[in-house]
């Protein structure tokens, strides 16, 4: 059992103008098998939030603590948090020219796991999983998320999700620019990991609709850097239907 403990977190970015404040004390709990929804408008500091997580170098953890399992990541590096169980699937997945995605997930694999995956066993594990996640195997050649769709490099963020097998996952907007097909796999793909792992899900959305195919435990508001409103998947429809005007005073359209 892991658990993430996410302590009066406070994060800023540089701009033009100088340091800005995004994340103003976060404070959020999520331990294996559970999921949890962070929802909130754009600009909010969801984004912000993995990337701190996660040791993004634009970002500035002014104070707090990230604990996972009492370990303070962020006194770790970004490959460290890696090996430590923790695993962001970016909202827009980087594009890597020249390393082929066998390569580059045997590679993240051996560094994960300590010692390089035998052969073997390897290209059953990567083919029974691309399997699932309906992805053709020419793409193991190709090179990482070069060319690829919207929904061919979601899917290919889940396959990593698969292979390495986090504590912690954090899925920064996955359902983003899927089409409904795309949609399903991607979280049926999430859905497959968590039923069969130990595995805590922070789950970061602007709309509900992934929520349709990844029933939350938890649902949680985030407006103007910090975590403002909790509650069940009860309040992820209030969402639905009332948009987030209540928290931000702005009237926006309804998170559908």
């Amino acid at each position: 059992m892991a658990t993430l403990e996410i302590k009066d977190l406070h994060a800023s970015v540089t701009t033009d103008e100088g340091a800005k404040e995004i994340l103003k004390g976060v404070n959020l709990t999520i331990r294996s098998g559970e999921t949890h929804a962070i929802m909130g408008p754009n600009g909010s500091g969801k984004s912000t939030l993995s990337y701190a997580i996660a040791g993004h170098p634009k970002y500035e953890v002014t104070s707090g603590e990230v604990l996972l399992d009492g370990e303070n990541v962020l006194d770790m590096s970004v490959d460290e948090r890696a090996r430590a169980g923790l695993f962001l699937a970016m909202q827009y997945p980087v594009e890597v020219p020249g390393v082929s995605m066998s390569n580059f997930l045997r590679t993240a694999a051996t560094a994960v796991r300590g010692e390089a995956p035998k052969l073997r066993h390897w290209v059953k594990e990567v083919k029974d999983e691309m399997a699932k996640l309906e992805i053709s195997a020419e793409f193991a050649e190709r090179s990482v998320n070069e060319g690829f769709s919207g929904g061919e490099k979601k899917r290919h963020e889940i396959l990593q999700l698969a292979l390495l097998k986090p504590k912690i996952a954090i899925l920064d907007e996955t359902d983003s620019g899927l089409d409904v097909d795309a949609l399903r796999i991607v979280s049926e793909g999430v859905n497959e990991y968590k039923a069969n792992n130990e595995v805590g899900v922070m789950l970061i959305t602007h709309y509900t609709r992934i929520l349709r195919h990844i029933t939350p435990d938890f649902v949680h508001v985030f407006a103007d850097g910090k975590v403002v409103e909790s509650g069940g998947k009860e309040l992820a429809d209030e969402l639905e239907e009332n948009g987030y005007v209540k928290y931000t005073g702005k009237k926006e359209a309804a998170a559908v």
